[in-house]
């Protein structure tokens, strides 16, 4: 099968091009991920719309990932120039717009912010942003001990990515995320998208990981992203 390796801010994924005689497995996910973080599975693809699996690197299924639906959609304009692109990713469509500087923005959809609460003796906000999240307020050097504590927690039966944040300005956060099925990355997409709803209403947020910088719009219960995808093999 054909494949690519694409990285948006260090978060690799590889991009497998649709195969009519076969649908990727869990063991094919697990073999094809190495030591990237995750793969993206074409199904089908026209000149501006696609729809997609992504998978994580222990062969479970993403409900999304922003950085996966970007590389997905910077994969398609690479092929046919197109501008604006619909991946479609479980159940959500994530429109896309390749911008003049090459970035892309992406409409993610909707947000929903859960209230404050304490699991195992931390204080967090559950996020969903298509996709589970848990968002700890404190210092990001924390993520290595919080990470698998939280991702693996009864109170989140399907597992959770969990973020934690410091909040350096308004509008600028820094953050390290610790993905479900993954382990800790570089960057992530829709982390990025709950760390922002986490800690601000609305409005721009630059979020600082250690991959590089993604900003994150909030409006009216939505977000959008823009950032960085390339092909790096």
């Amino acid at each position: 099968m054909t494949s690519s390796t694409w990285s948006a801010l260090g978060n690799t994924y590889v991009v497998v091009e649709p195969n009519l005689q076969r649908a990727l497995t869990s063991n094919d996910a697990r073999v094809l991920a190495s030591d990237t973080d995750g793969v993206v599975e074409v199904l089908s693809a026209g000149v501006d719309d696609m729809h997609v699996v992504i998978w994580n690197p222990d062969g479970s299924r993403a409900e999304l990932s922003g950085n996966g639906a970007r590389i997905a959609a910077a994969w398609l304009a690479e092929r046919t120039g197109a501008r604006r692109i619909s991946v479609h990713v479980g159940d959500r469509e994530v429109v896309a717009n390749v911008l003049e500087d090459g970035l892309i923005e992406q409409d993610l959809g909707e947000v929903q912010v859960g209230p404050r609460e304490v699991v195992a003796e931390t204080t967090l906000v559950a996020v969903s942003v298509g996709n589970p999240h848990a968002v700890v307020v404190g210092d990001p050097d924390d993520i290595a001990r919080l990470g698998p504590l939280l991702e693996m927690h009864p109170r989140f039966p399907e597992r959770t990515n969990v973020q934690v944040v410091r909040i350096d300005a308004p509008g600028e956060v820094t953050a390290r995320v610790w993905e479900r099925g993954v382990g800790e990355t570089a960057s992530s997409g829709t982390s990025a998208v709950a760390v922002a709803a986490a800690t601000h209403d609305v409005g721009d947020v630059l979020v600082h990981f250690p991959g590089g910088d993604l900003r994150v719009r909030l409006e009216h219960g939505r977000a959008r992203l823009t950032g960085p995808a390339e092909r790096v093999l």
